[in-house]
């Protein structure tokens, strides 16, 4: 049944008409196994059944989100909660070959949540030089009444060689509204005045709570369980991969890493089994020939969380 909407809700649905030309535009494992390039193409396959044939170092940066060790419904698809032991042994049969398609100075970003943040550590410090673990409190639900909110994620930052590898901090600045304004000799210290108010730019840390999860007012929504905002996925690849650099996300989804590679003139592979949020995916990629809007990023800076940025001429 086609799911009724408010009248505000924009969430990103595929209409019936427009199928047959999204699907056209999809990398089969057929196309793949006849020479077909994986860049800037979306391959509609199960990643284990493909994962040998894509070629090994082509990405400058993975984005892995992988499912967590939970039970979830992906578009029919279903993944069901394992033993601790059983998860690590799962994710130990794809991420050292998915690490092999980084090149040499490449790097890695692993989402995961608490129940699984330890398990993802452990299998990717065997293939990864891990440098740091960012945490995103992305802030979503009413809470549990009989335990705290879970209102964060992990998302593990590695590199194949912790001697040279890509990282760009002042693409990734943070615009946030100053509280409490310092003066040096009568002049603003490291703040300016703006006819909004007073800001601050500065480098962000590990600790992320200016993002937030799509929502049903955000175009960027799919009705994914477990899509990554665009603003998350924007800030780790103007971080981490150098223009024209080639993002590979495994666990594509809907699209976020694709259509947040194509905005920022990255090139892009991404690996989906359900066809519905390859479609979805496919649509975001159109949408960003004429939108490359982000929201949250505007003016090369990241605003926080709820402020408003100046709108697009």
């Amino acid at each position: 049944m086609t799911q009724k909407r408010a009248g505000r809700n924009r969430t990103l649905t595929l209409e019936p008409e427009e199928i047959p030309r999204l699907r056209e535009r999809l990398l089969t494992p057929e196309k793949l196994a006849a020479g077909e390039s994986v860049i800037n193409r979306i391959l509609y396959a199960d990643l284990f059944c493909v994962l040998d044939r894509i070629p090994g170092k082509f990405a400058d940066l993975v984005l892995a989100d992988p499912p967590y060790n939970l039970n979830k419904n992906f578009g029919g698809e279903r993944f069901s909660a394992m033993p601790p032991a059983a998860y690590e042994e799962w994710l130990s049969s794809w991420l050292p070959r998915v690490c092999s398609k980084l090149k040499p100075d490449g790097s890695l970003y692993l989402c995961c949540d608490w129940r699984c943040s330890a398990a993802a550590q452990r299998v990717l410090e065997k293939e990864m030089h891990i440098l740091n673990r960012i945490t995103w409190q992305r802030e979503k639900g009413r809470g549990a009444g009989k335990n705290w909110k879970n209102a964060m994620e992990d998302i593990w930052f590695a590199v194949r060689d912790p001697r040279r590898y890509y990282f760009n901090v002042d693409a990734v600045m943070l615009k946030r509204r100053v509280r409490a304004p310092y003066r040096a000799d009568g002049k603003p210290k490291d703040w300016t005045q703006e006819a909004d108010g007073k800001f601050r730019c500065t480098r962000p840390s590990n600790f992320w709570d200016d993002i937030s999860v799509p929502f049903w007012s955000m175009p960027e929504n799919t009705d994914h369980p477990a899509q990554k905002p665009e603003k998350l996925y924007a800030r780790l690849i103007l971080a981490s991969c150098p223009e024209n650099g080639v993002v590979f996300d495994p666990f594509l989804g809907s699209g976020t890493a694709a259509a947040a590679a194509k905005k920022l003139g990255r090139r892009w592979c991404g690996v989906e089994r359900v066809e519905e949020y390859c479609l979805l995916a496919e649509k975001r990629l159109l949408l960003a020939e004429t939108n490359r809007r982000i929201q949250g990023y505007a003016d090369g800076v990241f605003w926080e969380r709820n402020s408003l940025p100046p709108r697009e001429p």
